[in-house]
Formats: structure tokens, C-alpha cells, sequence
């Protein structure tokens, strides 16, 4: 219910009082009114009027001081609510004050302290500054006093021997000269040789270091795969019982396959990129088998080479068709999918061959030759690089014999494979563009690097040697070239005669090649029966 003013419930009482008073007067002067018979009749109704409007006063009047009443209860109540409101933000007003007064002396408190700190700092400064002072006049009083001191013991001497300062050093040094210079002679000659010695073998220290640091990045990008394996139990199963399952995958494969304790990956290690990837993809279908003993091995491998030999082939054929060139023979071709899988100075060869056709090309094309012509010399410039170790000669003319054996006709090829290289006097033109393409996709920041040429060199020069004895059946060269795993013909060989081949092999290694460090030279012949159960 809405609060209404003193004021106007006063007002409200006296308009109703006023109205009982109008009312009865009316009522009557309405009975004064009228004369006759009806004046009794009418008097008696004015008293009853009369009655009632005094009745209506009496009752208007006690509204009225009961509206006051209540007016004024009201009033009071909104007064006290407010007082309480008032006094209510007043002290929240009061709260604040006596925080904000808080505060300005606990910061004039911080101010002080950090002020006698100051002031307490200062005069530790300024202790320290007069003792630094004090310490500086005592040494410069000490230095003084000794350079009197040696002055007087210099004068001492020089009347006792009767020679000056310039004199006397003159005939010192004069002496010593005559009594060292043969002395000083060789001592100069042994420092000069022992300076050389330690350059030179500090320089040699230096290049073998940077070498083997360059070589072990790039051997480790070229000659490592990792598989993937569902979970560590796998590992054992790749294993074998006694080691046996690893040795006949190694062995059949050629490569090393390293199980360590990195979580969840099988590395396969080997520097032959084609015998790497049959390896890899062997061991992923022997991990999707599950079947994992020594004759599955050697079927999934059987397999996996067959399939490898495919995709070799399709290779060559995609990379005709993108240097967009005529197919040439499928043994080329073949070659050319190879080439996928060889590097030079860590370049791919495959890529490079492409590029120099498309190179070719387009030079051709700005000068007016026959640029398909000039994609298939490109193409085919490297191709000798394929070829395994068996054939001698540079790649230049092994390809160039290769490109002639298997249906290359045209001489302009035949003359670029042959001549890129200056192996040959150089008369025709296309050979000029292969060779400035081959400089142009080789000179290329980042595209060759020459340690990882060696190291293949060298590797494939390890096999080579143990290939080289009668008794060796198969040669891989594993764990960067530190080790050359070798497989005896069990039906040529005895036991004892492993033992003198393994000898023979490391004395020709010794004497034949270069390389650092140390080789191990494992010779493995083993027999094996197969029988069938029927």
C-alpha cells in the first residue's frame, strides 16, 4: 500500500466533514421548504437527516485521524529507514577513511625505513670511500719509498763497479749472446720442428674430425630406415629364440637391423639404399604377418625382392614420362629406376637425371635445337652410375657402353653419356649443354655434398675386396664400414677354413684400402639340411 502525506490525509477528513455538513443542510431546508400536511412528516425525516449527517461527520472524522495515525506511523518509519541509510553510508564513509588512513601511514612507515636504509647505505659508502683513500695514500707512500730504495741501490752499484746502466746491460747481453747462440740456435730449430710437426698433425686431427662429424650426419640421413611396430613384444619376436630370427633376416637381406630400447621402432641400418629398402618393407609385412620364423623369412624377402624389382621398374618409366621423352629400351629403363636409389655427393641421381633433362631442354629450346633430343641426353647422361661394381671404368663410359648395348642409336647421346665429363674430346653440342646442366643442378647450394661419395666408394670397395676370394659367397659392409660381415660357401669351406679366410680378408683390407680407424672382418658358414615330410 503507497504512503500518503499527513498533509493530505488532513485535507481528505475536512472535505468529508464539509460534506456531512452540506448534506444535512440541504435535507433540511428541503423540509422548511415545503408547507402543509407533510411538514410533520418531513421534520421527522430532517431529524433522522440531521442524525445521519451528524453520524457521517463522527464517522468521517474518526477516518480522517485514523488515516492520520497512520500517515504519521508511516512518516515515522521512512524517517527511521532513512536515518538507518544515512547512517549506514556514513559509517561505510567513515570505513574508508580510517583504510585510506591506514594505508598513507603504512606507506609513510615504508617511506621512512626505506629512508634510513638509504641514509644507513650512505655512510656505509661513505666509510668505504675513506678507507679505499686511506688505502691508496698508504700504497702510493709504499711505492714511493721503494722507488727511492731502488734508486739508491742502483747508484750503490754503479760506484761500486764503476759502469753504467747502459753499459753494464750491454756487456750482459753481449755475453749471454756469445755464450747461447749455439744453444739458442737449436733450440730455435727443435721448436721450429716440433711447430710443424703439431700443425701437421693438429691440420690432419682437424679434417678427420670434421670429416667423420660431416659424415656421420649425412650417413645417418642415408643409410637408416626405421619400422614402425605395434608394441615392444614385437621386439622379441623379430629377435628369435637365440637370435635366430635377426640372423636369417640380416643375412638374407644384407643389411643390420638394430633393436634397442627406443620405444615403438626397429632401425634397419645398411648403405645400399635398394638393399635398405627391401629390408624395410620385408620386415613391415613380417610385422603385419605376425608369422616371424626363419623360413617365412626367407619367402617374405624372396617376395618383397620381386616386388622391389617392379617398383624399380616403374620408377624408370615415371621418370621417362616427366622428362617427357621417348621410351627407350626397358633394361634402360630399368637402369634408370635404379638411379632412384643411388646418390652422388648425397645428391639423388634419379632427381638430378631429370633435372638436367628438363635443364637441357629448355637451353636447347633458346638456342634452336632439338629439345627432346637434348631431355634424352640429360636423361640419360648419369646412367652408368646404375651399373654395380663388377664393371670397370668410370660412369661416363660404362654408361655410355650400357646406353650402346641395350638400342641407343643415336649418337649425339651415345657422345654427351661418354662426354660430360670431358672423358672424351668434346665436338658436339648437345654434350655441352648436358655438361652445363650437370653444373648447373650440382652447383646448386645444398645439392651435393662429397663426404657421402667417398664413404660409398669405400664401402662398396670393402665388399669388393671380400667379394674377391673364391670362398666368399655374399660381402655386406654394416655399421658405417666398421664392420664387414662376410658368407662363406659352407660347401668350399671348413670350419678351420673360415678362420684363414677371415685372415686372408683383413690383411687385404690393411693392404689395399685406406680408412680410418679399425674393421671388423666376421666370416659366418653355416649348413643347412631341408627335408620334406610327406
Amino acid at each position: 500500500m503507497d504512503h500518503i502525506d499527513p498533509l493530505v490525509a488532513g485535507l481528505l477528513a475536512a472535505a468529508a466533514a464539509l460534506l456531512g455538513v452540506g448534506g444535512t443542510y440541504l435535507v433540511l431546508r428541503r423540509t422548511a421548504a415545503r408547507p402543509g400536511a407533510d411538514a410533520l412528516l418531513h421534520a421527522e425525516q430532517a431529524r433522522e437527516a440531521q442524525a445521519r449527517g451528524t453520524e457521517l461527520i463522527e464517522k468521517a472524522r474518526r477516518d480522517a485521524e485514523q488515516m492520520l495515525r497512520e500517515a504519521e506511523l508511516r512518516a515515522r518509519d521512512e524517517a527511521f529507514r532513512r536515518r538507518e541509510e544515512v547512517t549506514r553510508e556514513l559509517e561505510l564513509a567513515r570505513a574508508e577513511v580510517r583504510e585510506l588512513e591506514r594505508r598513507a601511514e603504512k606507506r609513510e612507515d615504508a617511506a621512512e625505513q626505506k629512508q634510513k636504509e638509504l641514509a644507513r647505505k650512505e655512510k656505509h659508502v661513505e666509510a668505504l670511500k675513506e678507507k679505499v683513500a686511506d688505502r691508496r695514500e698508504l700504497l702510493e707512500k709504499k711505492a714511493k719509498h721503494l722507488d727511492e730504495v731502488i734508486e739508491q741501490e742502483t747508484k750503490k752499484l754503479h760506484e761500486i763497479t764503476g759502469l753504467s746502466r747502459e753499459t753494464a746491460e750491454k756487456m750482459l747481453l753481449d755475453r749471454l749472446e756469445k755464450e747461447l747462440s749455439a744453444e739458442l740456435a737449436a733450440r730455435i730449430r727443435q721448436y721450429d720442428d716440433r711447430l710443424k710437426q703439431h700443425a701437421e698433425a693438429r691440420g690432419r686431427e682437424v679434417l678427420a674430425t670434421t670429416i667423420q662429424r660431416w659424415a656421420a650426419e649425412f650417413t645417418a640421413s642415408a643409410t637408416v630406415s626405421t619400422v614402425d611396430i605395434p608394441s615392444d613384444d614385437m621386439k622379441g619376436r623379430i629377435i628369435g629364440r637365440e637370435g635366430r630370427n635377426i640372423r636369417t633376416f640380416e643375412k638374407a637381406t644384407g643389411v643390420d637391423v638394430i633393436v634397442d630400447d627406443t620405444p615403438g621402432v626397429v632401425i634397419v641400418s645398411a648403405f645400399d639404399n635398394v638393399r635398405r629398402e627391401t629390408a624395410r618393407l620385408a620386415l613391415t609385412k613380417l610385422i603385419q604377418d605376425g608369422r616371424i620364423h626363419p623360413t617365412r623369412i626367407e619367402e617374405v624377402v624372396a617376395e618383397t625382392q620381386v616386388e622391389m624389382e617392379k617398383h624399380i621398374a616403374e620408377l624408370g618409366k615415371q621418370a621417362v614420362l616427366d622428362a617427357d621423352v621417348a621410351m627407350p629400351h626397358e633394361k634402360l629403363v630399368y637402369l634408370l629406376g635404379r638411379l632412384r636409389f643411388r646418390t652422388s655427393y648425397s645428391q639423388n641421381v634419379l632427381a638430378h637425371s631429370v633435372e638436367v633433362a628438363h635443364l637441357c631442354g629448355l637451353m636447347a629450346g633458346e638456342l634452336g635445337l632439338n629439345p627432346g633430343l637434348a631431355r634424352r641426353c640429360g636423361l640419360l647422361h648419369d646412367v652408368g652410375k646404375a651399373a654395380d661394381h663388377e664393371m670397370e671404368g668410370g660412369h661416363p663410359k660404362v654408361g655410355a657402353e650400357l646406353a650402346k648395348r641395350y638400342g641407343e642409336t643415336s649418337k649425339e647421346v651415345l657422345h654427351a653419356i661418354a662426354g660430360h665429363h670431358d672423358d672424351v674430346t668434346v665436338d658436339n653440342i648437345y654434350t655441352v649443354l648436358v655438361a652445363a646442366a650437370d653444373a648447373i643442378s650440382a652447383s646448386r647450394p645444398g645439392a651435393r655434398r662429397e663426404t657421402l661419395e667417398k664413404y660409398v666408394k669405400r664401402l662398396e670397395d670393402l665388399e669388393a675386396v671380400a667379394c674377391g676370394f673364391p670362398e666368399v659367397e655374399q660381402a655386406y659392409a654394416i655399421q658405417a664400414g666398421r664392420e664387414l660381415r662376410v658368407i662363406a660357401n659352407a660347401h668350399k669351406t671348413s670350419d678351420a677354413d673360415a678362420v684363414r679366410v677371415c685372415r686372408s680378408i683383413a690383411r687385404a683390407i690393411e693392404e689395399q684400402l685406406d680408412y680410418p680407424g679399425e674393421i671388423k672382418v666376421t666370416v659366418i658358414r653355416e649348413t643347412r639340411s631341408v627335408d620334406t615330410a610327406k
